[in-house]
């Protein structure tokens, strides 16, 4: 294993010899419902932005769900590249040709070229397209979920969900951020350990982590309460990638998630909620770590399991 790799979910990151670190400089211009004098802000406009997300990866899913919970379909397209790609770009594998049918482009690399020519980092998803440009506008996947809820809730479906309550905001993003290091990027942190002493300190984290969302969650139905968040979203898309990818392919093997009762139930009740478990493509999820990472799975052959079907089983959350 080489000391730096390409990893198009979330640019470069290092490995060898010591624990796995993300590079996490993304392209900060932002869509916002008043662009900032002397920024390069791009303004809120209903039907001239296409979000590129692919299913398989969980960055980009949490992109899927939010779009949908907000009832943001119809203002902004949304184009899916296929699960696997080569060192250099997400493609449009998935799509007639091989070409998404707004851009009129092959590889998402390509958008971030025509704006940034000779683009240096990975060319991440989920990303933002200007249609009218073709140009990438954002690939800040964090701010990405935030500015659509704030900068576009004039565009909110009616009952759209609060995901960022003022009363627990605080809290929330204390939870979050405990959840992106300790669990969304500790999955990757065992997955792509360069030593063993990375690994098992990675393995400790995560688990402990987890145990702490165990407990947190034996007290409330979701993680601020009785009601769905963007903290919960963040989570999900971890949780639901658990058992048939990060137990067995990154090695976080103490548990799966179908034994832990309390994180089971809570990712089955979310599964089960609209916009969540109908943007989940099992399938492309499998085929993308499982092809994709052949340092880890040098022959690419993809596993037939574990059963899925109790997903669909009742969680047993009040």
């Amino acid at each position: 294993m080489s000391d730096q790799q390409e990893h198009s979910t979330g640019g470069v990151y290092t490995v060898k010899g010591r624990e796995f670190s993300r590079d996490s400089r993304y392209i900060t211009t932002r869509i916002v419902a008043e662009p900032r004098p002397g920024t390069d802000d791009y303004p809120v406009e209903p039907g001239r932005y296409r979000l590129i997300a692919a299913f398989a990866c969980p960055w980009a899913n949490r992109a899927i769900i939010v779009r949908d919970l907000l009832g943001l379909q119809d203002v902004i397209s949304m184009g899916n590249p296929g699960p696997t790609h080569d060192a250099d770009s997400w493609t449009f594998d998935l799509d007639p040709g091989g070409v998404d049918p707004v851009l009129g482009i092959h590889r998402l690399k390509d958008a971030y070229e025509k704006r940034f020519p000779g683009y240096p980092r990975g060319i991440t998803v989920p990303a933002i397209v200007d249609e009218r440009s073709g140009e990438v506008v954002t690939n800040n996947f964090p701010q990405i979920t935030e500015d659509l809820f704030f900068e576009w809730k004039p565009f909110h479906r009616v009952d759209a969900p609060d995901l960022w309550p003022a009363d627990v905001r605080d809290e929330m993003e204390e939870v979050m951020h405990r959840v992106y290091t300790e669990v969304n990027n500790g999955v990757y942190r065992c997955g792509f350990a360069g030593s063993q002493e990375a690994y098992d300190a990675a393995y400790d984290r995560l688990f402990a982590a987890l145990d702490w969302l165990e407990d947190r969650l034996a007290t409330r139905r979701f993680l601020m309460g009785d009601a769905i968040t963007e903290a919960d979203v963040r989570l999900f898309t971890t949780l639901v990638r658990f058992d048939p990818v990060y137990h067995g392919h990154f090695k976080c093997n103490r548990q799966k998630l179908s034994e832990m009762p309390n994180l089971w139930g809570y990712a089955r009740d979310l599964f089960q909620t609209p916009g969540f478990g109908e943007n989940v493509r099992f399938d492309q999820i499998k085929q993308h770590y499982y092809i994709v990472h052949r340092d880890i799975n040098p022959l690419g052959i993809v596993p037939k399991g574990p059963d899925l079907a109790s997903w669909q089983s009742d969680p047993g959350r009040v």
